[in-house]
């Protein structure tokens, strides 16, 4: 449960250093002010790999976690950010990840038009990610290619053994994993394989909380409490 108290204090120790802001981020007003100081970073120089990267990544906590209205705005940003992460430097995962990353939620959130816009440059994004670092935060291109293969059609390159295999590849880097777990629980009901859905959202919710991913942690045990509600009934 997150603690509006606690999260002013965690905000006022956190200054004007952008990292203890974002690691506030289950504070919006935190996540944005992390965001404003890596974007007046790379204002002040372009050349700035780490803001622009760390921007990218927090415009798509942003945009995950902002008003309806605000998102697109959000994701777009963090793709641009991302995009110059990448030019500055090509051979680091970073950048590649977090472009994929928000691509990937104007694919989900906006449509059949936006998914079928980023459906291959997300992919091709992830694959360099795998090419150039598969540990990467913790196997993430796997856990994000599963995703894909699960949200595409078959038509499009879509394809629920692919999914299973790269999820299932993803946990070699973290076996408690609470996104991976999720995602298999989502595909595996899908599949109408109940039992082992069951099994997955058990995993979530009991897995411990990584302190660096502590708020997605938070939210990912909410989303499998709530899916294990629905698949006990």
């Amino acid at each position: 449960m997150y603690i509006p108290v606690i999260a002013g204090l965690l905000a006022a120790a956190a200054g004007d250093d952008p990292d203890a802001l974002y690691a506030d981020r289950a504070n919006l007003a935190s996540a944005k002010r992390a965001a404003d100081i890596w974007a007046g970073n790379v204002k002040s120089d372009p050349n700035d790999f780490d803001a622009a990267w760390k921007l990218s990544r927090a415009d798509y906590w942003l945009g995950g976690h902002a008003k309806e209205d605000e998102q697109r705005a959000y994701y777009e940003s963090g793709i641009e950010a991302g995009k110059r992460a990448i030019a500055l430097s090509p051979n680091r995962a970073d950048g590649h990840f977090w472009v994929a990353a928000n691509m990937g939620m104007l694919a989900e959130s906006f449509g059949l038009r936006q998914g079928l816009k980023y459906r291959k440059p997300i992919k091709e994004e992830l694959e360099t990610v795998l090419r150039l670092d598969p540990a990467f935060r913790q196997g993430s291109a796997d856990r994000a290619l599963g995703r894909w293969y699960f949200k595409v059609p078959g038509l499009f390159g879509g394809s629920h053994k692919l999914a299973e295999e790269h999820l299932k590849a993803a946990l070699k880097y973290n076996e408690q994993s609470t996104v991976t777990h999720y995602f298999l629980a989502e595909l595996y009901e899908d599949d109408g394989r109940k039992a082992e859905a069951k099994a997955e959202c058990q995993k979530v919710i009991a897995a411990p909380l990584d302190p660096e991913w502590a708020p997605e942690d938070q939210e990912w045990k909410a989303k499998a409490r709530t899916l294990l509600a629905k698949l006990s009934k």
